[in-house]
């Protein structure tokens, strides 16, 4: 994290997602199709610290703004499979985490 006053030692996360996806129509999405979905955006973030990452140059690294980031890159690549991301619940322990629900199921992102 970056301080007003310097940055915020270096230290490693084991996320974790719960996602949340709804089919856009009646076709069937074989979930095979979702893990590559889910693995090539997260392996993108995969033994990196964020601070290095291009998404973090003007914004910290929090909880949530890598779900915020998640959320957005796994849009377009389950619309191309035929699927929407209803819920992202991003996790860095058992009691911290971080959920945003889509404003296409129900509205604005909350």
């Amino acid at each position: 994290m970056r301080w007003e006053n310097g940055t915020g030692e270096k230290h490693n996360h084991t996320w974790e997602l719960i996602c949340e996806i709804g089919i856009n129509d009646e076709k069937m999405i074989i979930f095979n199709d979702i893990d590559k979905v889910i693995d090539g955006v997260t392996s993108y973030f995969s033994g990196k610290f964020l601070n290095d990452l291009p998404e973090f140059e003007d914004k910290n690294p929090s909880l949530e703004n890598l779900t915020e980031i998640l959320f957005k890159l796994f849009e377009a690549p389950l619309h191309e499979i035929n699927a929407s991301l209803i819920k992202l619940e991003v996790g860095e322990s058992p009691t911290r985490f971080y959920a945003i629900t889509s404003s296409l199921f129900f509205g604005e992102k909350q």
